[in-house]
């Protein structure tokens, strides 16, 4: 779709039209600081010879769908051989057709989560990939924003003060419901703000009223709002999670120091980590949409609807998350006893034990804490198993 043809309200937070993507390209590839990141990639050519390049292999594009196609998904896929033992997808509660979806996910990588679900769907014959939220705080140079809205990713803003984060959602939701309805595109966001960094994933009810603000007030308005962005629960499942001991260094640095906070750096090496870490097995599992089930809730007041609505999508993630070996070895080694001992060998647990002396030693922090550390990094593992339980319970 053109620019011309999106209503001006969303100019400062939908990706470029069509129409913008030469333009857009060009721009990326003057900016400096993206070629060093490009010959990253190729490190034995010039970067100029790497821009040069890259230019020739963007030809002929005129749409964000051709430069996800052309330029992420090969990007994507180099990643997917490099960094994973393997990826599966499956998706038995929906099919490749014209029906458009909002997929809510679990929050495993702020990079990858949604680039790996469009070279699942391109792969698996679905008809267009998704338009992508991505909170600002992440865009900390231009180049960056440049290259996110060219991957059909729509801006999120955050610290905003009160008043005027009521208006960004609702100019939010509203373009959501535009994307879906008017520009037939699917759509992935979080089912939370941030990466739910000791993993039990759990969906935040603000979003889902969010979603439902420019419908009309009560259950039954929430209801017909939601159900016009076709919402799809997903569970996103790494064997590995490459940013673990990132993730246990900063409940250190934030137990040591309350007043602790990351920096740019900081977002940039979870990022780079994110991408290039070992991640071991990664799937994909499509949960039951909601629209199947949206209306046993009708008879809630508002308030109880949305809590409801945020269970019934957690509890989607969580049966459908794909549990390894070292999800149970750190579940049981958590609790002192060998109850799921069924789901792995002593060989699986010796691997997984020397897995966390790695992680740990990678932490870089004053005087690490040992003990406190292996246990955040269990607790990781542990909670989708101890979520499941609740689920099953």
């Amino acid at each position: 779709m053109n620019s011309n043809q999106i209503p001006e309200e969303f100019k400062d937070i939908r990706p470029y039209g069509d129409d913008e993507v030469r333009d857009a390209i060009d721009g990326l590839l003057r900016d400096r600081q993206f070629s060093h990141i490009l010959k990253s990639f190729v490190p034995f050519l010039p970067v100029g010879l790497t821009r040069g390049v890259l230019r020739l292999t963007t030809l002929g594009l005129h749409s964000t769908l051709d430069f996800q196609l052309r330029f992420m998904k090969p990007v994507v896929k180099h990643v997917l051989r490099r960094c994973t033992s393997g990826h599966s997808f499956s998706h038995g509660s929906i099919a490749p057709g014209p029906e458009r979806y909002t997929f809510i996910s679990n929050h495993r990588d702020i990079v990858l989560d949604s680039a790996i679900l469009d070279v699942m769907l391109h792969e698996h014959k679905f008809p267009t990939t998704c338009e992508i939220a991505i909170g600002d705080n992440l865009l900390i140079y231009p180049w960056i924003r440049t290259l996110v809205r060219l991957n059909k990713a729509f801006i999120v803003q955050r610290s905003l003060s009160m008043r005027e984060m009521l208006h960004a959602s609702q100019v939010m939701s509203r373009y959501m419901h535009f994307a879906v309805t008017q520009k037939h595109e699917n759509i992935w966001i979080a089912q939370r703000e941030g990466r739910a960094k000791d993993s039990s994933d759990q969906t935040q009810v603000s979003l889902l009223k969010m979603l439902a603000i420019t419908g009309e007030s009560g259950t039954q308005g929430a209801i017909a709002s939601i159900k016009e962005l076709n919402i799809v629960p997903l569970a996103i499942s790494y064997e590995y999670d490459p940013c673990d001991y990132l993730k246990a260094q900063e409940f250190q640095q934030k137990r040591d120091n309350p007043a602790w906070k990351k920096s740019k750096q900081d977002d940039l090496t979870n990022m780079k980590t994110g991408i290039f870490g070992q991640k071991g097995h990664v799937h994909y599992q499509v949960g039951c949409p909601v629209n199947q089930w949206i209306d046993s809730l009708s008879a809630l007041p508002e308030k109880e609807f949305f809590q409801a609505l945020a269970n019934r999508i957690d509890l989607e993630i969580h049966r459908n998350y794909r549990l390894y070996p070292g999800n149970y070895i750190a579940a049981d080694l958590l609790r002192g006893n060998a109850s799921h001992a069924n789901y792995y060998s002593a060989e699986d647990q010796a691997t997984f034990e020397t897995y966390l002396d790695s992680r740990i030693a990678l932490v870089d922090v004053p005087k690490p804490d040992v003990a406190f550390l292996r246990e955040r990094l269990l607790t990781m593992y542990a909670n989708p198993v101890f979520n499941l339980e609740r689920t099953l319970s």
